[in-house]
């Protein structure tokens, strides 16, 4: 008979019973205790991301030349405006968004045929995927090397290289030996973005041809269904979020991409993209606040674009929960 009083007691004067109270101070005392050994992380993420972001966004306030530190004034968002009106950023949009368009679009295309490759079985499978996810796994730098020196160079490459053995089994000793990163810049840049990124879009297919219904599939194969028709109306339907997360999580990785630009055309004959321009401002014209404010407006557009891949994430998990 206490307990009910006393709970009652509780009610009317709004107070909780102690025990409650002491269960609740306890759990908040043990859930602190899980989360303490996570605390240095977490500052540690705050001060070499968020800080540096915040120092950028000051910095975009302020006309600040290096050749001229004693002239440094707050100019409030003129140079978002000088960023904004600047020719050379407006066609690194163009170039950045033509670039990262194509990149994504031809590597996706590549990986799906890659991976419904892979998704067969046949002999040496597991050292074909081996070698294929290679490229993905280069430093970026060493990659873009690779093509420019190794493949892309008119002496000694080996694209010209193939071009020549290929003429002289016809009888013909003159072959064409062209420069292909000076006739075709953004393609030769292209080229090897796609090169790279086209393991990471097999890897992601290749789990979402994994995660289909093996019932569904033999279901369809009973019903007297063709492979291409399985491929149109079963595999391309199942993978079409895998698709959306590839196409959007590498869009976020190529549009702040800058060593491809950097080692094989030096942001020349019109390839600068974004990060390239904002590396011209800062380190060539020593303008820091329009290269701080020309920053800002890459991270803000990386925001949108990861916001769009997280939600996709989302409904993804969301998805494989619901069929689990």
């Amino acid at each position: 008979m206490t307990a009910p009083v006393t709970a009652g007691a509780a009610a009317r004067t709004g107070n909780p019973p102690r025990g409650a109270a002491r269960r609740r101070r306890k759990r908040g005392t043990s859930s602190w205790a899980v989360r303490a050994p996570l605390l240095p992380a977490l500052v540690f993420v705050i001060a070499v991301t968020q800080l540096p972001f915040v120092a950028t966004l000051v910095l975009s306030l302020f006309d600040w030349n290096a050749f001229h530190p004693g002239g440094r004034r707050f100019i409030g968002l003129d140079n978002y405006a000088a960023v904004l009106g600047d020719t050379a950023v407006r066609d690194a949009v163009v170039t950045t968004t033509v670039l990262t368009a194509s990149v994504v679009a031809a590597a996706l295309v590549l990986g799906l045929a890659l991976a419904l490759l892979l998704d067969r079985r046949f002999p040496g499978r597991a050292l074909v995927r081996t070698m294929l996810i290679t490229p993905f796994l280069l430093v970026p730098v060493a990659a873009a090397l690779l093509w420019k020196h190794l493949l892309l160079n008119p002496e000694y490459g080996l694209l010209n290289g193939a071009l020549t053995w290929a003429a002289r089994l016809v009888g013909d000793g003159d072959a064409p030996q062209p420069d292909w990163i000076s006739t075709a810049p953004l393609i030769a840049v292209g080229t090897a973005l796609v090169w790279q990124w086209t393991p990471f879009m097999m890897l992601i297919v290749l789990a979402g041809l994994r995660s289909r219904s093996p019932e569904s599939m033999e279901a369809a194969r009973m019903d007297g269904a063709s492979e291409a028709q399985i491929f149109r109306y079963l595999t391309l339907p199942h993978l079409r979020r895998y698709l959306e997360l590839g196409a959007l999580l590498g869009s976020v990785h190529i549009v702040q991409n800058f060593d491809a630009v950097f080692t094989i055309t030096s942001g020349s004959l019109g390839t600068a993209n974004l990060p390239y321009t904002v590396y011209q401002i800062f380190y060539q014209a020593h303008e820091y606040g329009q290269a701080s404010a020309a920053g800002v407006l890459v991270v803000l557009g990386s925001l949108v674009i990861a916001a769009v891949a997280l939600r996709v994430v989302s409904s993804l998990l969301r998805g494989e929960a619901s069929r689990g």
